[in-house]
């Protein structure tokens, strides 16, 4: 069995580390770089950093921010938000990025998956969905959003991630955006159909509040990866404490590095 991986994800506004509910009302969170390094040294297994605001706003993710992450840490790193093309992505490798996340411009130009895939490798595209259920026909179905949850787009989750997996993604970062901040556990069974439906590595996203959520996702939701911030970033949880306590559940993890 593989390891589950702990990711701590620094959403980045203005070159600062925020946090939202719900997509919205941010505060601050501290300096990237810093709190990155912080969770290297923790035991993170890996960190994803995103602009959250790029897509929104036609920015380009700063390029020397994630050199300074890359100096700073010994653990792969992710990086999101204003890749449109291929320069974009090279870019981004070059200042030391392990992987690069797209979401918005995937989804306007399903072909960006692909390209990324054949000239960078599926290892190099992690294909991050945003989706909440919206009721269509008496029924509830989740739907995908662009933009940082700000447009629906009329796509099925489960077809949309299915598609990026056929099309090269290397892994999917689903974040379920009614639990964005909310704390109340992950979307466990959004994501147990996605594990199961599809071949590649699934990340959750979006509601981790204590540390059974994390061992509810792996175990429940068939996750590969737990995605979390703000109770990394304001001292909730302890990324060490966490995996004993996972390793304790029968969950298998990295171990941490002392």
């Amino acid at each position: 069995m593989l390891a589950k991986r702990i990711i701590p994800c620094l959403d980045v506004k203005d070159g600062t580390t925020v946090k939202g509910i719900n997509f919205i009302n941010f505060r601050d969170a501290g300096d990237p770089v810093e709190l990155g390094r912080q969770y290297s040294e923790q035991g993170a297994d890996e960190l994803v950093y995103l602009d959250i605001t790029a897509s929104h706003e036609g920015r380009k993710t700063f390029l020397d921010l994630v050199r300074r992450v890359a100096a700073n840490i010994n653990i792969p790193f992710t990086v999101g938000g204003g890749i449109n093309e291929l320069k974009d992505v090279d870019a981004l490798l070059n200042a030391g990025a392990d992987k690069v996340s797209v979401n918005s411009a995937a989804i306007r130009k399903p072909e960006l998956i692909d390209e990324i895939a054949k000239n960078f490798g599926a290892q190099v595209c992690v294909v991050a969905i945003d989706a909440k259920p919206n009721l269509i026909e008496g029924t509830f179905e989740w739907i995908c959003y662009l933009n940082g949850g700000r447009i629906s787009t009329g796509k099925n989750l489960f077809d949309w991630a299915k598609e990026a997996e056929n099309r090269g993604a290397g892994e999917i970062l689903f974040t379920s955006m009614e639990h964005d901040g909310v704390k109340n556990g992950y979307a466990n069974e959004a994501l147990r159909t996605l594990s199961l439906s599809l071949g590649i590595p699934i990340i959750a996203s979006g509601g981790a509040g204590a540390k059974e959520h994390f061992r509810d996702t792996f175990v429940e939701g068939k996750s590969d990866a737990a995605l979390a911030a703000s109770v990394f970033h304001f001292g909730e949880i302890e990324i060490s404490e966490l995996k004993a306590y996972l390793t304790a559940e029968g969950v298998v993890v990295r171990k941490t590095k002392m």
